[in-house]
């Protein structure tokens, strides 16, 4: 993973760059299966993580942002992983703001926004969602529950006439928008809400040993 690259990520025209956005609260290593089935079905040359200042559809709010950004680092051990929390630089707090500042500060750059199946299942309840889908194409990553339903989510059903089959996924970073592919890749159920809550009832049972190993730092 690139040093430095807190929140000045460099990118140049040409490249094409995957953007994982969210709280990264904590990050793990379902976040690095994703990307690394992105990078390999997508052909990208990086994926950053946009490690969000808070997330505007969550009640609470997320660890500090150094604490995030320093345990994503831990996490992601491939050198083509950027752990970034420029949307703090950026002054973004919606996902299509995001990308159209990233877009106006890197021209020229392919971006394609990543996301889990199971948030396509609640992307139609996003701020100016088909906006996003006007700016970038959309890679969306099967998860484990949610691959079914995400086929009939109604963001899926409004943009069927753009989804690329997933044998054309490699095409999806040169393709314009809008643009999206769902694949099916093996599959891991780790989340953040999983091992939060692993690690709430660890704190309230010190003595049952939960087991957290692997589960993140």
């Amino acid at each position: 993973m690139e040093e430095g690259a807190d929140l000045n990520p460099i990118a140049l025209p040409g490249q094409r760059i995957g953007l994982l956005g969210g709280s990264f609260d904590p990050a793990h290593a379902g976040h690095l299966h994703i990307t690394e089935m992105a990078l390999r079905r997508f052909r990208l040359d990086r994926v950053w993580w946009l490690v969000s200042p808070g997330n505007p559809l969550k009640a609470h709010g997320p660890a500090p942002l150094a604490e995030r950004i320093g345990a994503a680092r831990r996490i992601a051990d491939d050198p083509r992983i950027v752990v970034t929390g420029i949307e703090a630089r950026l002054g973004t707090r919606w996902t299509a703001d995001t990308i159209a500042a990233l877009k106006a500060r890197f021209p020229g750059v392919r971006f394609v926004w990543l996301m889990g199946s199971d948030n396509l299942i609640q992307f139609s309840r996003w701020d100016r969602w088909r906006g996003i889908t006007a700016q970038v194409p959309i890679g969306v990553v099967a998860r484990p529950g949610s691959r079914t339903p995400a086929r009939s989510a109604r963001a899926a059903r409004i943009l069927e006439r753009w989804r690329l089959p997933q044998h054309q996924a490699a095409r999806l970073a040169d393709m314009t928008p809008p643009a999206w592919v769902l694949i099916n890749v093996p599959m891991t159920a780790l989340s953040s809400t999983a091992i939060r809550s692993a690690r709430r009832k660890a704190a309230e049972r010190p003595d049952a040993g939960a087991p957290l190993a692997g589960l993140g730092p």
